[in-house]
């Protein structure tokens, strides 16, 4: 099996990291643009996920997910980073927030790609009260306790709803929810 965008890039391969911009640039700029207050942040976000990917590439491991998903990640992470620091509240944006946010650049075919469209539809099978939850947790980077401060919600109430839900996405989506967890 031949090595990943990021294992090259691990292992030093120059040509890797232009590979990967190109490839994953869509992918990052269309969460940094969404996730951003104005296009320059998203601009600057964008260079600064590529920069983590680099110095990240070495923690990849490819039988725990593949490099979009990693990718991913790691835009995710520093795009709540950068939100938490121009604010002490994250803006809060509709349940729909979710079901809009495509892993790819709109209007290219991996924008559809199957793994978010079975994220989406598995959203939409949980009750409203545990999609806010899992949006505040995992879109906007809230804690479980920042979650239940901001809904005024039992913390235990919180913890319930988040764990309940992500096992009800992880069945939906047809992933080990149990081996995950014991592992986690």
């Amino acid at each position: 099996m031949s090595p990943t965008v990021l294992q090259r890039i691990a292992s030093g391969d120059s040509a890797a990291v232009r590979e990967c911009i190109d490839q994953y640039g869509a992918l990052v700029g269309s969460l940094a643009r969404r996730l951003s207050r104005s296009p320059s942040d998203a601009e600057d976000a964008t260079q600064e996920i590529f920069l983590d990917i680099w110095r990240s590439a070495g923690r990849f491991d490819a039988s725990q997910g593949s490099d979009k998903v990693f990718i991913a990640m790691i835009a995710r992470r520093r795009l709540i980073d950068r939100l938490r620091k121009t604010s002490a509240e994250p803006p809060m944006d509709p349940v729909e927030t979710l079901e809009a946010v495509a892993w790819a650049d709109p209007g290219t075919a991996s924008e559809s790609s199957h793994e978010a469209q079975q994220a989406t539809r598995a959203l939409a099978e949980l009750r409203p009260e545990q999609r806010q939850v899992l949006e505040l947790g995992l879109l906007h980077g809230l804690t479980q306790s920042e979650i239940a401060a901001r809904l005024s919600m039992p913390l235990g109430t919180v913890k319930s709803f988040m764990r309940r839900g992500l096992i009800k996405v992880r069945e939906y989506m047809n992933i080990d929810a149990e081996r995950i967890l014991s592992e986690g």
